[in-house]
């Protein structure tokens, strides 16, 4: 396994820092021509972003096996409408491949807000309606009219650059709600929450801190969300940006157009979670009645994980894991928060990181950990094997991986049912962390099927 040879043309993809060699990593490129990446498409970040929407339309405008990536393979849960559970598709077929399937869109949209009433539609166009040159914003803007809601095209075509493209796409459809609502009873001290997808239920979490401390939260975005609170999102004093990779754009857009500034955080891992909190308190120091709070909310909640914590680190102590998520921003927080219970990361890596996280990313490694960008399944196996992990956390293109190799995984991405942000998040993390690791299956398999 560890003699897999690397491409020639993804070596400074990938670091080393037990190998002593300069560190130049090179990202945000398109990925290599078969290297069957792990990264994700333009029109799969796009639903990443919007799906969580909930009474909004989700209309993908291209063949019927895109949108197979549907909120079943993402989970996003809904306080109430169900509405982006159900996956529509123009479902294009030869005939409107040789003759356009605008036609095709415009009934389908037609028909679908007829039959749901949703509160906004989005069109997301797949490869081939950027081939055959289908006009998707003049029929949405034709059904806008028409129909009286919001028709916004997201322009996702997938070949087109990589999942960080798709996100964008997503966020310039958002920006196009952002700045039409009411923001009347809207209080000083407010903020929205960017990039939180309420995968396990972290946007509930999140947002209740944030209630705790008297702060508002006026919209999220995406995570259970809501049109009307996106329209109004401009009425918030300050962006709080978790998922960086993903959010970063609207929050740029929305401090050039309405003067919003916006911070970084994360809510993954103790530290962290404390760190955003008290930053949002800092942002408000006139207020000094939110940190007070704060500070007795932070108190508290830590005050009431430590004890497990504690008891799961003493059986964990001197364990290795290896990382591969979508965000280099999360990956950050699981070398944080993996540390606190007594792991080493051996191997970090992300899809969609820039030259400043890899290098924020080296800062906090170990001096032997291996740091990769955009990585394959080959890549992952031989560092994994060579580095003598005993845990594997990715999403859900990694977990093949992992348990053909005979190691625990821990899904921190798409499928997962269980929240992992926030205090009781770190909690539950160590909880499934602990259980994978010391799980008694792995050392059977190993000796049964798998041999280095």
């Amino acid at each position: 396994m560890t003699s897999i040879p690397l491409l020639r043309e993804r070596e400074k993809q990938i670091h080393d820092k037990a190998g002593g060699a300069p560190f130049e990593m090179a990202c945000d490129r398109h990925s290599l021509a078969g290297s069957v990446s792990q990264r994700a498409c333009v029109f799969c970040g796009s639903r990443v972003v919007l799906y969580p929407i909930a009474d909004a339309l989700h209309l993908v405008h291209g063949p019927i096996g895109c949108a197979a990536y549907t909120w079943d393979i993402r989970g996003a849960l809904s306080s109430g409408p169900q509405l982006h559970r159900m996956s529509f598709s123009t479902d294009l077929g030869e005939r409107e491949v040789i003759f356009g399937g605008e036609k095709r869109l415009y009934k389908a949209l037609t028909e679908l807000i007829a039959a749901y009433r949703p509160k906004a539609a989005f069109v997301y166009s797949t490869c081939i309606v950027g081939i055959i040159g289908d006009d998707v914003a003049a029929v949405c803007r034709r059904v806008e009219k028409e129909q009286a809601i919001p028709v916004l095209p997201v322009h996702s075509e997938g070949f087109k650059g990589t999942k960080k493209d798709g996100y964008k796409a997503a966020c310039d459809a958002l920006f196009g709600l952002v700045g039409t609502g009411d923001t009347t009873d809207i209080a000083p001290v407010s903020i929205n929450i960017l990039g939180e997808f309420n995968i396990g239920g972290e946007a509930w979490l999140i947002r209740r801190y944030y209630e705790q401390m008297g702060v508002q939260v006026v919209s999220v975005l995406t995570g259970d969300g809501r049109v009307d609170d996106v329209r109004r999102a401009h009425g918030a004093t300050l962006n709080v940006v978790q998922c960086s990779g993903a959010m970063t754009f609207l929050a740029e857009q929305m401090q050039a157009r309405f003067g919003i500034p916006y911070i970084r955080a994360s809510y993954f891992g103790l530290e962290d979670t404390a760190k955003a909190l008290y930053d949002v308190a800092a942002h408000f120091s006139d207020h000094p009645d939110v940190r007070a709070r704060t500070e007795t909310l932070v108190r508290e909640a830590v005050a009431a994980v430590m004890p497990e914590l504690r008891r799961i680190r003493a059986v964990l102590e001197g364990k290795c894991a290896a990382v591969y998520v979508g965000g280099a921003f999360k990956v950050f927080s699981l070398i944080k928060a993996l540390r606190l219970i007594g792991m080493r990361v051996v191997l970090a890596g992300s899809q969609t990181g820039n030259a400043d996280d890899y290098a924020h990313m080296r800062a906090l490694c170990d001096p032997d950990t291996v740091i990769l960008d955009d990585a394959n399944p080959l890549e992952l196996s031989r560092f994994v094997v060579e580095k003598g992990a005993d845990l594997f956390i990715g999403g859900v293109k990694e977990r093949p991986i992992a348990y053909k190799l005979g190691l625990g995984f821990c899904d921190h991405n798409h499928e997962r049912k269980t929240p992992l942000a926030g205090f009781e998040g770190m909690r539950n993390f160590a909880r499934e962390v602990h259980l994978s690791v010391t799980s008694p299956v792995w050392e059977i398999v190993k000796q049964s099927s798998f041999k280095c």
